[in-house]
């Protein structure tokens, strides 16, 4: 099946929205009438699985088609480097490509928006200057450099304090109004003069309401927690994990309404710009997908927030894809987010092995800047088998080169997909914080050290970790994943370990080093003077 023609994408991310929170997924509340009415004209997924837990190495997939492995986007190694985006093999297509976000760790200094044309970070945690150009360039030598990987560690940490900072109490104003008018001035500006049978533009939209601490505006918290007082609750996902504070019913229930409150602000604003699209005739022309990056959990399995699991409130997202192709109604089959990558490419009939060659052989006029021949870095060609689009969908038997996920489940009986989570530095830096600020210390072998791997299959998950026991369920019989199962009693567990094994053999092994995050207290004896006065014109050095 060919793709129909769209002159446009959409694509958005709610970030840290878990799927029973939206209307499309059978939410009480109904916080969502715009994802409800966009439900209507959407392919709904059940089974729409993220690649991590978290922002980087989620976005890094979305816009490489790249599983965490290979990408290396991680908070040991936090940017994206080696890999062609999505945005810049349209761009280099001649679509115009913009990218609007409140999320800190969407920025030039991650790479994450590397290709877009139009960029606007609403939540900047370091000056604009700092992430582009020489010292965008200064912190990859930096994360590059051995020596100086521990003063890159620091740099994160000091990164994500200042964020949680800027989004806590009388601060924490909603930026999402903003993204969404700054994306619709760049539609209007990407189409000024553009012509029908030009390219036409590639909007991405990262909506950061959700995401804790919660403190929605003050129509939504008299609609949804009237009662609530944002201050009195605990809103420090590592004061409950750290075993600081606990957390009882009540406050779980006042907790989940602010939660709801946020996600229908953002609903209300989502509908904002899908109302516009409508009346100003683009809706039409535009495939719009919207999905989550991560969940979040309350309470569930003993944790706050989205760090230290691979349970499905956190990587079993919501997934709205809204393209002439597909069926209206829901679907029940297994969806990679990564499959993303190749659905646009797709939507917008783009070949990124075309699109670069041809630049590469100077198409355009002589002497232009593409016949200089840009070579770019590691690039994913498009694949139908993971496009959403077509017949031949997950359909990995005749792939002449098969990425890890494919050369894994070619022998096994499921379809499966593949998640990742490497040693989450920043959360164990202020969970280890926050314990000793109680008297108390974090054991060796505490889950917050635990790199973790996930194979999930439609009825079943097995999740290995190198310093943690090892867990399996049964998704069609235990959704909740209350009682883990050994996969030496039920063959389908056993089915989803063996898998995972393939999958780890196809990205380089398992990850079996028991030890702990690196300390950078002394590294800062190695580093040179001029770096030192570079970090200390930015704060992190007295």
């Amino acid at each position: 099946m060919v793709a129909s023609p769209q002159r446009n994408v959409l694509f958005v991310i709610l970030d840290t929205v878990r799927k029973d929170h939206l209307g499309p997924y059978g939410a009480d509340s109904q916080p969502t009438p715009t994802l409800t009415r966009f439900a209507e004209d959407a392919t709904v997924f059940e089974s729409a699985v993220a690649p991590a837990p978290w922002t980087l190495p989620v976005h890094a997939s979305l816009f490489t088609g790249l599983y965490p492995s290979q990408h290396g986007a991680t908070q040991e190694r936090p940017y994206l480097d080696d890999a062609t985006t999505l945005a810049a093999t349209l761009s280099a297509a001649g679509y115009e490509t913009g990218c609007f976000t409140s999320n800190a760790w969407i920025s030039p200094y991650t790479g994450l928006t590397d290709g877009f044309d139009a960029q606007r970070s609403f939540f900047e945690v370091l000056p604009s200057d700092v992430l582009s150009g020489p010292l965008a360039r200064t912190w990859r030598t930096i994360v590059e450099s051995d020596p100086l990987r521990g003063v890159a560690s620091r740099l994160v940490r000091a990164g994500a304090t200042a964020h949680d900072y800027l989004a806590s109490g009388d601060g924490a104003d909603s930026k999402t109004p903003a993204v969404i008018d700054r994306t619709r001035s760049f539609v209007r500006a990407a189409e000024r003069e553009r012509t029908a049978s030009d390219p036409g533009w590639f909007a991405f939209v990262n909506l950061m309401d959700a995401h804790l601490p919660y403190y929605p505006p003050a129509e939504y918290r008299e609609r949804f927690a009237p009662d609530t007082d944002p201050d009195a609750v605990c809103q420090s996902s590592k004061t409950y994990n750290a075993g600081v504070r606990e957390v009882d019913a009540e406050e779980w229930d006042a907790i989940g309404a602010l939660y709801d409150a946020e996600i229908a602000h953002m609903d209300a604003e989502l509908g904002r710009l899908f109302a516009w699209l409508r009346d100003t005739g683009r809706w039409e022309e535009t495939t719009v997908v919207v999905a989550s990056d991560h969940g979040e959990l309350h309470g569930e399995h003993g944790l706050y927030g989205h760090e230290f699991a691979l349970y499905d409130e956190l990587v079993n997202v919501p997934l709205l894809v809204k393209h002439p192709d597909l069926d209206q109604g829901r679907r029940d089959d297994l969806v990679e987010l990564l499959d993303l990558y190749h659905t646009i490419l797709d939507v917008l009939d783009v070949d990124p092995a075309a699109v670069w060659d041809g630049l590469a052989r100077g198409a355009g006029e002589p002497g232009s800047e593409s016949a200089s021949g840009p070579s770019p870095p590691a690039l994913v060609a498009r694949d139908t088998t993971r496009s959403l689009l077509a017949d031949e969908y997950r359909s990995f038997d005749d792939v002449s080169r098969p990425d890890p996920g494919q050369r894994a489940v070619h022998d096994a009986p499921d379809d499966y997909a593949f998640v990742e989570y490497a040693r989450p530095l920043i959360e164990r830096h202020h969970l280890e914080a926050k314990a000793s600020e109680a008297g108390r210390s974090l054991p060796d072998d505490h889950r917050s050290g635990a790199r973790q791997r996930a194979a999930r299959s439609t009825d079943a998950k097995y999740v290995r970790a190198d310093r943690i026991p090892d867990e399996g369920y049964r998704l069609d019989i235990d959704p909740a994943e209350t009682t883990p199962v050994d996969p030496e009693t039920d063959e389908v567990v056993a089915a989803a370990e063996r898998a995972l094994a393939w999958f780890e053999t196809a990205v380089g092994g398992t990850w079996d080093d028991a030890s702990g995050p690196t300390d950078p207290a002394d590294v800062l004896s190695d580093v040179d003077d001029r770096t030192r006065d570079r970090l200390r014109e930015l704060g992190y050095l007295e």
